[in-house]
């Protein structure tokens, strides 16, 4: 059974969930949250909420902590494929389709990227339209928006 911890962000109510020493889940209210789960605080749950406070504030831009997302080894890849793009960047999900080996997979690859359970550690929100326009976020477009904000003014300063 997974810990889980819910707390209040700038981003509404926000809860973080452990499996096994690491991380495995990101949500927020309003969203699905995960499976069998438990309101329980440990080291590392408390861990990941100051980093991630500490990300909204502007006051970090890479988090240090033992991610475990649970997907399809296609899934996994995309989502480690995340992990590459730059703070304050997006890339589209076509560049996203190329960087797993399957440059014609940029709809599946889309689809992959909608389901990363650990968003912002894992930066999804960073994957826009091809024209650039904002696309789907499970957290809702209204915090993809904020996010890719917040990094902008936040890389320009640095």
């Amino acid at each position: 059974m997974k810990k889980a911890i819910l707390f209040e962000t700038c981003l509404g109510l926000t809860g973080l969930a452990e499996q096994n020493g690491a991380i495995a889940n990101l949500f927020f209210e309003g969203t699905a949250r995960p499976g069998d789960y438990e309101e329980q605080t440990t080291p590392l749950l408390e861990r990941a909420r100051e980093q991630l406070l500490e990300y909204l504030e502007g006051r970090r831009q890479d988090f240090d902590l033992p991610l475990a997302p649970e997907g399809t080894e296609f899934q996994r890849q995309v989502w480690q494929a995340l992990r590459q793009i730059p703070y304050g960047q997006t890339r589209s999900y076509a560049w996203l389709a190329q960087q797993v080996g399957r440059p014609q997979a940029a709809r599946a690859a889309g689809q992959a990227n909608s389901r990363n359970p650990i968003s912002i550690f894992i930066p999804c929100h960073r994957v826009i339209g091809a024209q650039g326009a904002l696309t789907g976020y499970a957290g809702g477009l209204e915090r993809k928006k904020m996010l890719l904000e917040l990094e902008n003014r936040n890389a320009s300063q640095a």
